[in-house]
């Protein structure tokens, strides 16, 4: 439980709030238990226990009834309004079964005068709560009292002023002809019981007034009115006083002059209405002030008064209400514990301040504020109720101070009654013509929600009396008061207007004197200064474009004036005739223009831009600095901005604000157009899947079909049964099925016989088509010109960082002087010394370099190249790699600058508000000409973007090459040697071809295919078979004459023996041996080779044959075909 502020929380709880709890209700017990002769529980209101005005018929009884019986006490606990017949019937009666003299000393206190009625038979007025106005009517010749609590201060005069105020407020509220009716005066009245308060109550008063004065009269609500605006121990026993009401369950309607110094979130929690003008409602009268007079920024400033927090708070809170008409921007909120808290005010640019404190505090820190010049005529000071109080001026005030005040008079305090008597009776009203039971009294809150409901009739001119649900007034009003010199020349409060919350226009304010006792209000903002402002130029942070010659201005989208002339340069000359001369002056615009732009418009400054004569940013050389940064060493320039980073060795010898951007090293290459991958045709597919379909699937159904083949009984069957005249098949031949099936090839192919092959020769087809479709449509994305680039990692890639050890060598660069070439000159040594002589001396031409091929990458900050990326027209730039030394750039000042707690305010604001942002993408985008590259597309297409198939060609030549060398080496010299060792055929069953290499038969074989297939349509080949015929014709006859010759000289041919021939190694390859009792092969004499025949006609007739030839005379026969064949052959 919180009531003041953490110093204040000690003395009041003792560290706890639950032992104040545990406290009152010990208190209370003791109080009740004293008077109490028969032991009887006292319960907390909060209980179902505590039945507050059950009223019953008058009963005699020397003593008090509880509950209406003795048997009844302990099951329904303490019962209220049973009155003995000694007692004065209209005599309030205590609830706890007080003893009689107790209550006497309470009537005395409270101001209650009993009365006695002579009539017999009398009745016992009963003490009752609402919830038994409800429940238990009164009869018509009595009426039941109402019993309320009012605290109010204690004063000389005791209550008589404020039960006159009671009464004529009861009086108005019974005799009024206008507005609405209250017939609870007919059957109720309600009894005041007033307790006054000092200053200061310890937490003993307190708890007696809470347990001697209220509960044992079971009041229905209190009446807090104080006019105390001692912020110290006073806010917090009002706090404490209101906290316990709270907890205890009575309702409270509080008008209390210091209830901003009560915390919002301890008051909230208690079941109070409070009828002073809230904390939210001055901190709105104070910005509609500052609104009036267009004052955007402000401070708060505020001691440790309780709720110095809720304040702060408030303020933010009525900001966001009113930003969508008013923008308000709270510069510094201080907290001010000791009096150098307040320089946070002298480095801020902010002229107004809103102070919340104390009397006594406020003239500490306005002593302090004058001190350090702060209350002067360009500084506005608005305090708040709690530092006007009573309106004594203490000298320290100055003159012009406005503040928000409301009437805390003695006056005042009795006026409220009669507001504070409305919304009681309205409650009540409200709640006893709301019949819902008596169980609703169980606790307290729940008159508590009616009371909060109610609207009460306001004077003329104003609304009703209505509440939040907060319990705090909707509608308030509150003077504007100013200070001001009086007729005595001292200082005094005059109000000056009003401010109403439920207006529009709320504000009503005259005639002012403002601080420095002078007529004219403040700009609220500080006055104008110049700055000097260095730079250097760096697109697009800043970029330079020569003037208007003729105006020597700059247009709208070039920027502002500033000179790149030196000092010297700039002697003598005229202004006018420098600002159209671009070796003088130059547009600039960018970036930090518009930033610096922003900040000129929002801190109400002027500047000079001026180019740092020596061009470099500032880096250390031979110890000392140059560029920017030597400018500010030396205090030639007020501040530097620029894309200048921020690092260890610049922050300590100048001050930078917080950054703007972030930025890093990076590295900038250009991309280079090659020529298609050789092995593009094979990257649709990775490495194992061309592996899989190479060695798997293309072997696994070239064997599958060849053994398929084999095997089956409509092929070769195992070779059991011969094959077709007219079949040729072998391991070869499946294989260039395969492979023709697969890339879909139109040539002839050997197709098998077997039903078995021939269905998995479909399957592999099947494979074919899909294997295919998947590639063919991922074959045209790699199919295209690549565009090749260096792609390092970063600064720490070994090719860069230790450029010896690649051959060759990389070529790199950077801008000397600048933070980049800092950075590497620190880190990177090696890497430093051999880019020394490739570095360029401007960005431009590194970027230019790097497009020429002349350098492999320039290296320099991230922010910029990526820029310079999205503008290259070609798009052929492009960042590499990870960003190296992350930092910032920030806008630099002298050491100790006033300047820079302020222009960091201000880009933090930026940030926040998204203008940093805003400005990012305006000039940070570009494009890439995108245009170029759709009209690229269109162009037909080059040699490079289809050179792997001519690769593809040649690499096939060549392969086909080494073939031919390889067959012309086995016809050489491995065939003679296969042939003596292949004599079962298994060489023509894995290549038919090579079968027919090593036997005759073999070749027969293909001339009879010749012969077969040969159509001569030509006139000159004909005429030249017909020339061989005639030769052939000729040769006959010679050797017929020869024969002649011989036998005329009697010299006849010899016949020779027959000698059983054992045929060679290589005739025997495909020759199988003859089964027993075959016929015996036949013989040929040379009469039958030298027969002639006709060799128009294809005399093949048969391929088979089963014998054997000799070299003699003797030939091996079967048919004369194979006289045929030899011929053909020869």
């Amino acid at each position: 439980m919180r009531v003041v502020s953490s110093r204040k929380r000690k003395y009041w709880f003792g560290g706890n709030g639950w032992v104040v709890c545990v406290t009152l209700m010990t208190c209370c017990w003791l109080v009740v238990g004293d008077a109490v002769r028969n032991t009887s529980t006292l319960m907390p209101r909060g209980n179902s226990s505590v039945k507050i005005g059950a009223s019953s018929r008058a009963r005699e009884s020397t003593g008090v009834k509880i509950g209406g019986s003795e048997n009844k006490r302990h099951r329904e606990g303490v019962r209220v309004g049973e009155a003995s017949r000694n007692r004065d019937p209209v005599t309030v009666k205590v609830v706890t079964t007080v003893p009689s003299k107790v209550q006497s000393s309470s009537d005395k206190t409270s101001g209650n005068v009993s009365r006695t009625n002579a009539a017999e038979g009398n009745r016992s007025a009963t003490v009752v709560s609402p919830g038994s106005l409800a429940t238990v009517p009164a009869p018509s010749s009595t009426t039941t009292k109402l019993h309320i609590g009012l605290v109010v201060p204690s004063k000389s005069f005791g209550v008589r002023e404020y039960t006159r105020a009671f009464h004529a407020a009861i009086t108005g509220l019974q005799t009024r002809t206008r507005g609405r009716k209250l017939k609870l005066f007919y059957k109720y009245d309600i009894s005041p019981r007033y307790d006054m308060k000092p200053l200061t109550p310890s937490p003993t008063d307190i708890l007696n007034s809470l347990c001697q004065e209220f509960l044992s009269v079971n009041v229905s609500a209190i009446l807090y009115l104080m006019n105390y605006e001692k912020y110290g121990r006073s806010t917090a026993s009002a706090q404490y006083f209101l906290q316990l009401a709270g907890y205890l369950g009575i309702p409270v309607i509080a008008w209390n002059a210091d209830n901003s110094g009560l915390e919002r979130r301890a008051s909230q929690s208690s079941l109070q209405l409070q009828l002073a003008p809230s904390l939210e409602h001055q901190t709105a009268a104070m910005l509609s002030i500052l609104e009036r007079y267009k004052w955007h920024q402000f401070s708060v400033v505020t001691s440790q008064i309780a709720g110095h927090d809720d304040f702060i708070q408030a303020v933010r809170e009525r900001i966001t209400d009113m930003q969508d008409r008013f923008k308000f921007t709270i510069l510094n909120a201080v907290l001010v514990t000791d009096t150098k808290d307040l320089i946070q005010l002298v480095n801020s640019e902010s002229r107004v301040m809103l102070l919340y404190s104390t009397r006594e505090e406020a003239i500490h820190i306005l002593n302090a504020a004058r001190e350090y010049k702060i209350t002067g005529e360009n500084y506005v000071w608005v305090v708040t109720q709690s530092v006007m109080e009573n309106l004594q001026t203490p000298f320290a005030f100055p003159v012009g101070m406005l503040g928000v005040h409301f009437d805390t008079s003695s006056a005042s305090v009795v006026n409220e009654i009669t507001t504070a008597i409305k919304v009681y009776a309205y409650g009540v009203e409200d709640f006893v013509n709301d019949r819902i039971g008596d169980s609703r009294w169980k606790t307290g809150d729940r008159f508590f929600r009616y009371l909060r409901n109610v609207s009460v009739e306001g004077e003329s001119g104003k609304p009703n009396v209505e509440f939040t649900q907060d319990g705090v007034l909707k509608a308030a009003e509150l003077k504007i008061m100013n200070l001001r010199p009086g007729v005595s020349k001292q200082y005094v409060w005059e109000e000056i207007g009003v401010w109403k919350s439920w207006e529009k226009e709320g504000l009503d304010i005259k005639d002012i004197v403002w601080p420095g006792n002078t007529h004219t209000p403040p700009q609220g903002v500080p006055e104008k200064f110049h700055l000097k402002i260095t730079f250097l130029e760096e697109p697009p942070y800043i970029n330079l474009a020569p003037p208007d010659p003729v105006t020597g201005k700059c247009s709208m989208n070039r920027g502002v004036l500033c000179r790149v002339a030196n000092e010297t340069q700039m002697d003598g000359v005229d202004i006018n005739e420098a600002h159209r001369n671009g070796s003088y002056y130059q547009c600039c615009s960018g970036f930090c223009i518009d930033l610096l732009e922003k900040f000129a418009e929002e801190l109400g400054f002027t500047y000079e831009l001026v180019r740092v004569e020596d061009g470099r940013w500032g880096t250390l050389d031979n110890g000392k600095w140059n560029g920017l940064i030597a400018d500010l060493v030396n205090r030639k320039t007020d501040m530097v901005m620029t894309s200048l980073m921020i690092n260890s060795e610049r922050e300590a010898v100048v001050d930078f604000t917080v950054p703007f951007m972030e930025t890093g090293i990076a590295i900038v290459v250009a991309k280079r157009t090659g020529i298609i991958s050789p092995t593009a045709f094979l990257e649709p597919f990775d490495t194992a899947s061309w592996m899989l379909v190479g060695v798997v699937a293309i072997q696994a159904a070239t064997f599958t079909i060849f053994l398929f083949e084999w095997l089956s009984p409509a092929g070769f069957d195992m070779k059991q049964v011969s094959p077709s005249p007219n079949h040729r098949f072998s391991l070869f031949r499946t294989y260039w099925l395969v492979w023709a099936v697969l890339f879909q090839a139109a040539v002839h192919v050997d197709s098998p016989r077997g039903f078995t092959a021939r269905f998995m020769t479909n399957v592999w087809a099947m494979f074919a088509v899909v294997f295919l479709a998947i590639y063919t449509a991922n074959l045209a994305a790699f199919m295209i010109t690549r565009e090749e680039f260096h792609e390092f990692s970063g600064l720490d890639d070994s090719r860069l960082s230790k450029p010896f050890s690649h051959k060759p060598m990389y070529r790199f660069g950077t801008i000397p002087w600048s933070h980049t070439d800092s950075t590497l000159g620190k880190y990177f040594k090696t890497m430093h010394s051999y880019m020394r002589n490739q570095n360029r001396s401007t960005v431009a031409e590194g970027i230019e370099a790097v497009l020429s091929g002349e350098l492999d990458a320039f290296i320099y900050d991230g922010t910029v190249l990526d820029y310079l990326v999205a503008q290259d027209e070609d798009c052929r730039l492009l960042t590499v790699g990870s960003w190296y030394a992350m930092t910032g750039y920030g806008l630099a000042f002298n050491r100790n600058s006033k300047y820079v707690q302020m222009f960091s305010k201000r880009l933090l604001d930026f940030r926040e508000n998204g203008d940093l942002e805003r400005l990012r993408r305006y000039w940070m985008t570009g494009t890439c000409k995108p245009g170029k590259q759709e009209h690229k597309s269109s162009d037909p297409l080059a040699l490079e973007q289809f050179l792997s198939a001519f690769l593809l060609l040649m690499s096939g030549i060549l392969l086909a090459a080494v073939l031919l060398a390889l067959e012309h080496v086995y016809f050489k010299y491995v065939r003679k040697h296969l042939a003596k060792t292949d004599r079962g055929g298994c060489c023509a069953l894995i290549s038919l071809s090579m079968g027919k290499s090593l036997t005759f038969r073999g070749a027969v074989f293909e001339a009879q295919d010749i012969l077969r297939h040969h159509r001569c349509q030509d006139p000159l080949c004909d005429t030249h078979l017909w020339k061989v015929k005639h030769e052939l014709d000729i040769a006959r006859i010679k050797i017929q004459q020869l024969q002649k010759e011989l036998e005329a000289h009697g010299i006849k041919q010899s016949r020779r023996k027959k000698k059983k021939h054992v045929p060679s190694c290589w005739v025997t390859c495909f020759t199988q041996s003859e089964p027993a009792g075959q016929q015996a092969p036949q013989f040929l004499n040379a009469d039958d080779v030298l027969k002639p025949r006709d060799m128009t006609r294809n005399h093949v007739s048969s391929t088979e044959f089963t014998g054997r030839f000799h070299d003699d005379r003797p030939i091996y026969r079967s048919s004369i075909t194979e006289i045929a064949e030899m011929e053909t052959v020869l």
